[in-house]
């Protein structure tokens, strides 16, 4: 778009878990940006609803003023973009497949856990039921391993990790604890909590919660 600003812009809010993903993404590639904070909870800006009219949501980056929407389309792009920084998705097709698989997966963790904290009675229920069934299943697929695709932090930890702020906060909705039924699970999410990229990016489980009530009282639900 002619006049608009060159290199990387990030519009993003502070607790997106699908924003921190690009974050996270573009620290681990080395690559410098502008970050821009949006508002969601009331009238978006002019640029976002330019930039990706279509949703109108976060996270979309801007490279020489050209947009590009959703996360992990985000995080292709960059492993496209700029071939010389260091990798995001492994070049094993095989494996590539696999991570694209499990990173698009993850995203039931966001949508379930949103249903438990909206949700109430039955309906509540089944969220749980389903929550139990993700989390089992990623879970399964990181087995005993030190990261999803082994013993280095990969595209699947870096497509999954910012969910794990959410998780005390789900676990409460729906009555269970993940360090106590998936013990592997939360053995990982502090192995990704003690990387630099993650660390910086996520906000603390408590912060999560607060924005939980905040989206509650916005959503006109009260307890």
């Amino acid at each position: 778009m002619a006049g608009e600003k060159k290199g990387l812009v990030l519009l993003d809010y502070w607790v997106s878990p699908f924003g921190q993903r690009c974050r996270i993404g573009l620290a681990e590639k080395g690559l410098e940006y502008e970050y821009s904070e949006q508002e969601l909870l009331g009238d978006r800006s002019e640029l976002l609803l330019r930039s990706n009219p279509v949703h109108k949501a976060v996270p979309v980056l801007l490279h020489d003023g050209r947009p590009v929407c959703e996360s992990l389309l985000i995080l292709h792009y960059l492993d496209e973009a700029f071939p010389n920084s260091p990798p995001l998705l492994p070049a094993d097709p095989y494996a590539r497949a696999q991570a694209r698989f499990w990173a698009a997966y993850s995203d039931k963790v966001y949508e379930v856990g949103t249903r438990l904290w909206k949700l109430r009675g039955e309906e509540q229920a089944r969220a749980r039921d389903d929550m139990v069934e993700v989390l089992g299943n990623l879970d399964g697929e990181l087995g005993d391993k030190a990261f999803f695709a082994g013993e280095a932090f990969g595209f699947v930890d870096l497509a999954v990790a910012p969910f794990t702020p959410w998780l005390p906060s789900y676990g409460r909705y729906g009555g269970f604890s993940v360090e106590r039924e998936w013990p592997r699970l939360a053995a990982w999410a502090r192995r990704c909590a003690g990387r630099e990229s993650v660390a910086k990016s996520l906000q603390p489980p408590e912060k999560v919660d607060e924005y939980i009530n905040v989206l509650k009282k916005h959503c006109g639900i009260n307890d």
